[in-house]
């Protein structure tokens, strides 16, 4: 792959405009902007500016760029098909966990969130190695700046979705919560996000790449 992608340029870019986004949507949080586009609440749902929704858009991105280079999936089926598994994998043990009698909000649930996130994106990545080594590195890219922000916020008390724990989350230092609601699932939970639906619509990328590019002339 390294002959014909340049993976360090293809995801310099998007890593620096995620990077912009995150300090943006920090910056909207601590002035009291819009919650509609900038929400302090704990996990920030639904705010319109936000880093979430740019992995479908690169996804799409590092599929297109991949297979417009000759770095094509082994099978489109697959190259769908394993990440919308490993993106079914974790709701389904969540669920399965509560009705097991898992407590809702408890370290126990969570513990399920983050085993089968790790285990969801392993089998996305199977879905199209190539592209999903380049995920997890954009998902790396990402979420390490918003990591940095989270121990600052925490310390801090900011009072933003980036050190707002969730309901009914237990009291815990500020180091411990850091690790908690930051670190643990930043790099799994949401690395899992990335790959499963970046997966999906590089997959798709793909698929009208090849549909699209014209055959070789003599």
């Amino acid at each position: 792959m390294a002959d014909r992608v340049d993976v360090k340029s293809l995801i310099v870019v998007p890593a620096v405009i995620t990077l912009f986004v995150t300090l943006l949507r920090l910056t909207g949080e601590l002035l009291n902007w819009s919650p509609a586009l900038f929400n302090p609440a704990a996990g920030g749902g639904g705010a319109l500016v936000g880093i979430a929704w740019l992995v479908p858009i690169f996804g799409f991105y590092f599929g297109w760029k991949l297979a417009s280079a000759g770095e094509r999936p082994a099978g489109l089926g697959p190259s769908i098909g394993y990440p919308l598994l490993g993106g079914v994998l974790l709701p389904a043990a969540g669920f399965a966990a509560t009705i097991l009698g898992v407590p809702q909000n408890s370290l126990s649930l969570f513990a399920v969130f983050v085993v089968f996130s790790i285990i969801g994106a392993i089998v996305a990545f199977r879905g199209w190695p190539v592209l999903g080594r380049i995920l997890v590195l954009y998902g790396l890219a990402a979420r390490i700046p918003v990591i940095v922000v989270m121990f600052l916020a925490i310390l801090g008390s900011w009072g933003t979705h980036y050190d707002v724990p969730p309901p009914g989350f237990p009291e815990m230092g500020p180091i411990a919560r850091w690790v908690a609601i930051g670190v643990v699932p930043q790099l799994t939970i949401w690395i899992w996000y990335t790959v499963v639906l970046g997966g999906v619509f590089g997959g798709l990328a793909a698929a009208l790449a090849g549909r699209t590019r014209r055959p070789a002339t003599a």
